[in-house]
């Protein structure tokens, strides 16, 4: 139990809290390596004295809160609709898997003044026949930033809203709420969801946290003059004077209290619709619709950008020339795919995915067991999703100059490293619950025929658990293999990965050589859940009971 607790502080916990300790000592002036020790406030001062800090300001809590409020409003009917449609829910596993880099990349490949949208639509509905001069990719509010975040993180929250509503009699409380005459809708509404609430509360503010600290999506998707405060601290650390590093550590720091102070506010509005929900309910008003179009509304535009997102990556990948205003390509070919130099980063992003999660699952299995063996849960829950809640550039770069203090380089060891820091959170989340809920008697029977705990682990938990923990394998590599920030600081620029490669050319002139990285990086996790749906039904082939069905 203590090693357990030991390594997992060693392996996880440190390294979040040192990253977050040396960015705020850089904030106010100590840099190692320059022998600059005058501490002080003059960080803070310069970064609040550059130009456009106020519109950056505004940018990151718009499409931070924006994002995130959205995305819990699109997934409170959507979830109503999937419930009795199970069929229809398996398509979010899909979508969930798409790194934010490559649906980023598919979105403005759509959406853009010359994207996929403006030909299907021209000239004969539009009359252009140049693209438009209008902004839609980088526009100065952020709304394309803003539906990026949300083709990614509604199919979260909704998936989060199924997994909770599981767990309660759902149907029971709609029939009896449907009895008393009210709308289905405004029982899911009024009476099923805010029940779930309390299990979606965690889910919301990591989504928040990562809406107000993006960096990948921000760099395709998001304005750029002035940028949200996550990019501009990401320009700053690259800045080629190392002085930068201060001011660049102290907004760091802001876009922390920036965090802390967006949480608390949406804590409050909690309370504030909360007692508004309950005035609604007092005043009895049942509604008259019987239907819950708004659900296939919200996965029908989704589905929608989601395909076609997908639909301008392959044919921006194979195409030869492509034309304004043509709709298609004027060829289709794979010669494009036979030059470009995309199976180095693909490869190096599936042994960081491999290895990281291998890593996770590995330290994930001895957290649980530590726990099954004494009887007593690990004290450490803050450390799994402490790396989720922060923004990962306020600590990444800090935890790469504690990695260089200890004698690690920059290169793949850093970057696995880095990487383990968020995906362990996520295979754990999807680990623990199986696992706990294993019935006790198998162990209990093997244990009464003389297996010891390691047989028991090997013969008895494993093979049992087999599926949880292909799917816990499948979110890992889905997770290492979005990562951009964790490549690119503690990489330092040597690790070329699928994420890193992908952004870069983003926003250069090579749309085809950008389209097969996205599609790539795309179709690593995609590989992963498949492998994770076929390994356990060939592993237990001879075994119906433990692929569910009816022993």
């Amino acid at each position: 139990m203590r090693l357990a607790g030991a390594i997992m502080t060693l392996v996880i916990g440190a390294p979040v809290l040192l990253g977050a300790v040396l960015t705020l000592a850089t904030a106010f002036g100590w840099q190692p390596g320059l022998g600059r020790v005058a501490l002080g406030w003059n960080g803070f001062a310069e970064a609040l004295a550059a130009p456009g800090i106020l519109t950056s300001l505004r940018l990151t809590l718009v499409t931070g809160l924006g994002a995130t409020l959205l995305s819990l409003a699109a997934s409170i009917p959507l979830a109503r609709w999937l419930m009795t449609r199970q069929s229809a829910s398996r398509w979010l596993t899909p979508l969930l898997a798409v790194p934010h880099a490559a649906l980023a990349i598919g979105l403005a490949f759509l959406i853009a003044p010359s994207g996929w949208a403006a030909r299907l639509i021209s000239p004969w509905a539009t009359g252009w026949d140049l693209p438009p001069q209008i902004v839609t990719v980088g526009d100065p509010w952020g709304l394309s930033l803003i539906l990026g975040l949300m083709l990614k993180e509604v199919p979260f929250l909704t998936l989060m809203t199924l997994v909770a509503a599981a767990q309660r009699p759902v149907a029971a409380q709609m029939a009896a709420g449907r009895a008393l005459g009210y709308a289905p809708g405004r029982v899911w509404a009024r009476i099923v969801w805010p029940q779930l609430y309390p299990a979606l509360r965690l889910p919301a503010l990591i989504v928040l946290a990562f809406s107000l600290s993006v960096v990948d999506m921000a760099l395709i998707l998001g304005p750029s003059n002035p940028p949200t405060l996550a990019m501009r601290i990401l320009r700053l650390y690259g800045a080629p004077d190392p002085a930068q590093a201060v001011p660049a550590s102290a907004l760091a720091v802001i876009l922390l209290a920036v965090m802390g102070a967006s949480a608390a506010l949406w804590m409050a509005g909690e309370r504030a619709v909360a007692r508004l929900g309950k005035t609604a309910i007092r005043a009895g008003h049942r509604g008259t619709s019987r239907r819950n179009w708004s659900g296939a509304g919200v996965i029908g535009a989704g589905g929608l950008l989601a395909i076609g997102s997908l639909g301008a990556l392959i044919l921006w990948s194979l195409a030869s020339f492509w034309r304004f205003p043509d709709a298609m390509p004027a060829d289709l070919t794979l010669k494009r795919w036979a030059s470009a130099d995309w199976a180095r980063p693909a490869l190096t992003s599936l042994s960081l995915a491999l290895v990281s999660t291998g890593l996770a699952l590995i330290l994930a299995m001895l957290w649980l067991e530590s726990e099954d063996r004494s009887g007593k849960r690990l004290p450490l829950g803050a450390s799994i999703v402490l790396p989720l809640l922060l923004p990962q550039i306020g600590f990444l770069q800090g935890l790469t100059t504690g990695f260089l203090w200890l004698g690690l380089p920059p290169g793949p060891v850093a970057v696995t490293w880095a990487e383990l820091l968020f995906v362990f959170p996520y295979v754990m989340i999807a680990l623990a619950g199986p696992w706990r809920a294993l019935d006790p008697a198998h162990l209990a029977s093997a244990a009464s025929l003389g297996a010891g705990p390691t047989r028991r682990l090997l013969r008895i938990k494993l093979p049992m658990l087999l599926g949880p923990i292909c799917a816990a394998a499948a979110i890992g590599v889905a997770v290492s293999v979005a990562q951009y920030l964790a490549v690119l600081l503690p990489g330092a620029g040597r690790v070329q990965a699928l994420a890193t490669e992908a952004v870069a050319l983003a926003s250069g002139a090579d749309r085809r050589l950008a389209a097969i990285l996205a599609l790539m990086q795309a179709a690593l996790p995609w590989l992963g859940f498949a492998l994770a749906l076929a390994v356990p039904t060939w592993w237990h082939r001879n075994r119906r009971g433990l692929r569910g069905g009816v022993a």
